[in-house]
């Protein structure tokens, strides 16, 4: 490590002063040159290159959990501790979470459904509950407003859509997809909180067409909801943007990042470090 720093100093400062500085022996130092590099400090190399390679596919938005695991798939038995110090030393961590905060209108006349899921986030197939939430990201031309619907099973966003106001066609666009996609057999829930555009009749009509049932969270408790919020922090803390230069740019951005790297490709710590295509296509 010494005759590392040496090295890496020796172009400002002459050698055998920083010998000196250093404790070492200059003849040390220039013999330590021609030497080859050890196993452990080639395979430093090889995985600081892998490291590099698996952030830059992940966005630069894993941590070292994730890291590690990529770093297992490959092939490479290493410790967590070593896989820490080498994206110390490539200089890699992941994106900082964002806070945020969901938009909720629940101040309306429209019935309430009861809470049918009960902070019971374990289900046995696809296509058995659905969850779903709105939140908003600030753009230069002003909020764009996004809804989501995420099937618990394997945490996969099976509907979004993104629009200018939070009108109850955004929601239900959400839903349309998700019912289009996924073509899922009558009986599943879908689980909301209590705001005015899950609640609405046109919302209800399309639940009870595709033979689902509606769920709510109690009011003030959003832990029956973490899911969906989860996927928010995720998304937001991923994109790494706090304000967009157009609701157009946003929207683009989501697209991709749903349905070109949260679904198919980004490792979730619930489903075993897989991601939600392929924990689905595995079960």
């Amino acid at each position: 490590m010494i005759f590392r720093v040496i090295a890496a100093e020796k172009a400002r400062y002459p050698v055998r002063a920083l010998c000196r500085a250093l404790g070492v022996s200059a003849s040390g130092f220039y013999a330590a040159q021609g030497r080859p590099l050890s196993a452990r400090a080639q395979l430093d190399v090889t995985l600081r290159q892998r490291l590099r390679v698996e952030a830059a596919a992940a966005r630069q938005t894993y941590g070292s959990p994730r890291l590690h695991r990529c770093l297992h798939a490959a092939g490479h038995a290493v410790g967590r501790n070593r896989v820490i110090r080498l994206m110390r030393a490539e200089g890699l961590r992941a994106r900082r979470r964002r806070r945020f905060r969901v938009t909720t209108q629940s101040a309306h006349d429209h019935p309430v459904a009861p809470n049918r899921l009960g902070r019971d986030f374990t289900v046995q197939r696809a296509n058995q509950v659905w969850v779903a939430d709105l939140t908003y990201l600030d753009t230069a031309d002003g909020w764009l407003y996004l809804a989501v619907v995420v099937d618990l099973y394997a945490r996969r966003v099976v509907g979004w859509a993104a629009r200018p106001t939070l009108a109850t066609e955004l929601p239900l666009a959400a839903l349309r997809m998700a019912f289009l996609r996924r073509r899922p057999r009558a009986g599943g829930i879908h689980h909301s909180d209590r705001g005015v555009q899950y609640a609405s009749a046109a919302y209800r009509a399309l639940l009870a067409r595709y033979g689902w049932v509606g769920s709510m969270s109690r009011k003030g408790n959003c832990y029956d909801n973490a899911i969906a919020e989860s996927f928010f922090s995720t998304l937001k803390q991923d994109l790494g943007v706090d304000r967009w230069p157009s609701r157009g740019a946003a929207q683009a951005a989501i697209a991709d990042y749903i349905e070109r790297f949260y679904n198919p490709v980004r490792l979730h710590s619930a489903l075993a470090y897989q991601s939600p295509v392929c924990f689905e296509q595995r079960a």
